[in-house]
């Protein structure tokens, strides 16, 4: 029997077809074996790459295959503890955003976890070093000037961690960060009150000025805030509030710039047309 050309093209194009398509699955297969390995193996396999990843440096392949170990499994000692250090490699990865997700997670989820003070510090952590960004580490920008709601979050998960854990051996490096941030929210708010002082917005001045001496009075910006005060009450003519600024001022700072005559000194705006400058 006599097969027709027509036919013998359709056989050939069919296993064409069917031959690019069994090579294509193969090399599939191939570049996706190695990446597999966490869908096979036992969790405690999975745990230990990821682990080695995390201790090589490699914060992206860590995040990987921690997801997938908790999408895996997800339930048991080894799923929490890599539902923590998740947090941390996306944190040492620079996702901020990603890393508090997953600690606020954990923190809900595993409450009476071992570490969970270790969860709370991580958290203060991340918006700690987010607040110094790029502008701060490298052109030099003074970050009191900017919005400080990194902040002052970072702050209340810090003081979260102490007030819950106070034994804590994250607690002493956690009040230490707590005393530096008190005194950049300090700076921020004398930034705005000496902003308001130049621009003879007295009132606004005098009212910034005691917030900082309420909020932040052990700051080394309390001195600044009553020199504020004192100036502003003197310009809105309220010269009894004056006079007792003043007496506290010198009382607690005798050798304020201000009492010498010396104090607040405004910089020039010519640094601004010069690109990258320091700008604190």
């Amino acid at each position: 029997m006599r097969v027709s050309r027509d036919f013998r093209f359709v056989l050939r194009l069919a296993l064409i077809v069917l031959l690019a398509v069994l090579a294509g699955c193969s090399l599939f297969n191939r570049g996706k074996k190695k990446g597999d390995e966490a869908d096979t193996k036992p969790v405690e396999q999975v745990y230990q790459n990821a682990t080695e990843l995390l201790e090589g440096g490699n914060y992206d392949g860590a995040e990987r295959v921690y997801q997938r170990l908790i999408s895996r499994f997800p339930f048991g000692p080894y799923t929490e503890q890599s539902q923590l250090n998740l947090g941390y490699v996306q944190y040492k990865a620079n996702k901020p955003d990603d890393a508090y997700s997953s600690v606020n997670r954990f923190i809900k989820t595993y409450p009476t976890h071992k570490h969970i003070d270790y969860a709370y510090y991580l958290r203060g952590l991340i918006n700690f070093n987010r607040s110094a960004g790029f502008l701060e580490r490298y052109v030099g920008q003074d970050m009191t000037r900017r919005d400080q709601a990194f902040q002052r979050q970072s702050f209340d998960d810090f003081s979260s961690l102490i007030s819950r854990y106070p034994q804590s051996r994250y607690a002493g490096d956690s009040r230490q960060r707590m005393i530096y941030l008190r005194n950049e929210m300090a700076q921020a708010d004398l930034h705005i009150a000496l902003f308001y002082l130049k621009r003879n917005a007295y009132v606004a001045a005098a009212n910034r000025a005691k917030t900082i001496i309420e909020t932040y009075p052990q700051t080394p910006q309390a001195g600044d805030a009553l020199a504020v005060m004192v100036e502003s009450y003197r310009k809105l003519g309220q010269d009894k509030l004056a006079t007792d600024a003043e007496n506290v001022l010198k009382l607690n700072y005798p050798d304020h710039p201000f009492l010498r005559g010396d104090w607040p000194r405004y910089r020039s705006n010519w640094w601004k047309f010069i690109p990258l400058m320091n700008r604190s």
